[in-house]
């Protein structure tokens, strides 16, 4: 059957033209430095990102482990949302691995953390508490509802940093998906930050990877740490060619996939029985069966997927759907039709 594969953009397949690059791509040893196609990425996403250097990383989780292992030492304190993905969805690396202890903040609706409560949970110089070292953000904010985080704001959480000696890490997994939805070159939101990580896997289609940028100093430390976590790659430019491929083609079109997210949205709210919760913001939204609905989230996936379109639970009564580069106009009316029959 051709599903329709709303679950996440982590789904989506590389293009043609790049598997086309994959094939073709120019390939050396990266441990040594010496795999063109791998450094030609890392420039190409340093230049965009408005940072000295990058690094290529198997995925996002890594890109931020080493991030934060890299400005951190043993006992330190990071500052991030309670619904950000590194605390939720990390598997607790920074604490398990880095030994970083971690300070979670409530994300206000907008995605944001509230500046007077990041200021107050700065620590004293006391031997009794963890030193306060780095504030992570995350753009978009996913359990937010994909929220965009603001150039101006992530400039105000920036100078507050800066003003304590602290550093700002940018978990920017969609950051292309935030500019899209703001408008604004990405490099304007990421301005502020010190180091910046973002998914090449997701909206972007590429089938792997990640990259980490930031000053010259800050990316030997993370290569350093890559290495140590197991992510050395050898001829990795076979990914990093779909990466290539993704930012020359793939990021100026992102806007096409809100454009069908605020589609679904509205075919879906006009279904009884199922509540609009969260976005569409940029390319999710979140859903709620309302208590008119004897059928669980568990069940209502099940039958979706017998209709040709998958859709992804995040608890008994609750959904997440992301649209991506393979879900065109066709496949939101068809999602559509299917919760309506459904339900």
């Amino acid at each position: 059957m051709n599903f329709v594969d709303l679950r996440s953009d982590t789904v989506t397949w590389p293009t043609p033209a790049m598997r086309q690059a994959m094939f073709e791509a120019p390939l050396g040893d990266d441990v040594l430095e010496e795999d063109p196609t791998i450094n030609r990425l890392q420039e190409m996403a340093a230049e965009r990102m408005g940072k000295e250097a990058g690094l290529f990383v198997p995925s996002g989780t890594m890109g931020n482990l080493a991030a934060i292992l890299a400005h951190c030492q043993r006992g330190d304190e990071v500052i991030l949302g309670k619904s950000a993905h590194t605390y939720l969805f990390e598997a607790g690396g920074i604490s398990a691995l880095g030994g970083v202890h971690s300070c979670q903040l409530p994300n206000l609706p907008d995605g944001t953390l509230a500046l007077d409560q990041i200021e107050s949970a700065f620590r004293a110089n006391d031997v009794h508490q963890p030193v306060t070292r780095l504030i992570t953000l995350e753009n978009t904010q996913n359990r937010c509802g994909g929220v965009a985080l603001t150039a101006e704001y992530t400039q105000a959480v920036g100078d507050l940093a800066h003003a304590h000696g602290l550093m700002v890490h940018m978990d920017g997994a969609r950051i292309f998906n935030a500019a899209a939805g703001l408008g604004v070159p990405v490099r304007d939101l990421v301005d502020p930050v010190d180091s910046v990580t973002f998914c090449l896997s997701k909206g972007l289609c590429a089938p792997v990877g990640s990259v980490l940028c930031g000053s010259g100093p800050f990316i030997a430390q993370a290569r350093r740490l890559r290495k140590q976590l197991g992510g050395g790659m050898r001829q990795g430019g076979v990914l990093a060619a779909a990466g290539i491929v993704a930012l020359e083609t793939m990021t100026e079109r992102l806007v096409e996939d809100h454009v069908r997210a605020r589609r679904l949205a509205e075919g879906i709210a006009a279904i009884p029985g199922i509540e609009i919760e969260l976005g569409p913001f940029t390319n999710m939204l979140f859903l709620k069966l309302d208590d008119r609905v004897e059928l669980d989230a568990p069940r209502v996936v099940e039958r979706m997927a017998q209709l040709g379109v998958k859709v992804g639970p995040i608890g008994t009564r609750r959904f997440r759907l992301v649209t991506h580069y393979w879900i065109d106009d066709e496949g939101v009316e068809r999602a559509i039709q299917a919760f309506a029959k459904v339900l």
